[in-house]
């Protein structure tokens, strides 16, 4: 039995829509976690490290956020956010730690506090993001445990995966970044930035989430393309003579 124009510019509205729609929940899955994204990852080169603040404490706006750097890290210089203001925490080393360079240092950067101006709505995000230099260790993962604090709750992004768990299991993951050794191939010493854990994809636009999108905006297309036809083959019919 042949569908009537009518049924099947619905059907295929309604498959786009429903596609649309799962795009949709992918995208919203993805970008449930504090996140980090490098701009690059190479030992002993400096890297731009974005943190995404993707939503509030379930319904409450963001009012905080600490991070915490990893003990190879001795500083970090933050961007300004006009929405943000934002203090480094120093901490006093147990004894002096000396530096490739040859000097030594008996303090450190510890923490970088971004305290929201306003509280972030719960349903919009933002971007914070920190200079670093990083370690000359390729192959190691650093972690940047981060506290969340809103109007009302916090959570508390700190859990490191042990050796041979999965990192996705975690249900707070700490934002993280896997250290590369430089790739002579790159002629700069420039490598793609890698990120080690499943939050990376919020905050964050990586290939995956570009994928989604493009995805979400074929379905919508198809909504458009489903219409068309419809009014297309009304229109034939009203044209033919009775």
């Amino acid at each position: 039995m042949n569908k009537s124009p009518l049924r099947r510019a619905l059907t295929a509205t309604a498959t786009a829509g429903g596609t649309a729609a799962l795009m949709m929940a992918g995208l919203a899955g993805a970008s449930a976690h504090v996140s980090v994204t490098p701009d690059k990852t190479t030992a002993n080169s400096y890297a731009l490290l974005t943190f995404g603040v993707p939503h509030g404490c379930d319904t409450s706006g963001t009012t905080k956020l600490t991070i915490n750097l990893p003990e190879e890290l001795t500083d970090a210089t933050p961007t300004v956010n006009p929405n943000w203001a934002v203090e480094k925490v120093t901490q006093t080393l147990p004894a002096p730690k000396k530096l490739a360079d040859g000097t030594s240092i008996t303090k450190r950067t510890s923490q970088i506090v971004y305290t929201a101006k306003a509280p972030l709505d719960p349903h919009l995000r933002d971007a914070l993001v920190l200079s670093v230099k990083l370690p000359d260790a390729a192959g190691k993962t650093l972690y940047f445990p981060t506290l969340q604090n809103c109007e009302q709750g916090q959570t508390n992004w700190a859990e490191i995966p042990q050796d041979g768990q999965d990192p996705h299991s975690l249900k707070a993951p700490a934002p993280s970044v896997a250290v590369t050794a430089a790739d002579a191939a790159a002629g700069d010493g420039h490598v793609a930035a890698s990120i080690s854990t499943e939050q990376a994809a919020s905050v964050t636009d990586d290939g995956s989430q570009a994928r989604s999108w493009a995805g979400l905006f074929a379905g919508v297309a198809g909504l458009g393309l489903g219409g068309a036809a419809f009014f297309r083959s009304r229109s034939a019919k009203a044209s033919v003579p009775k």
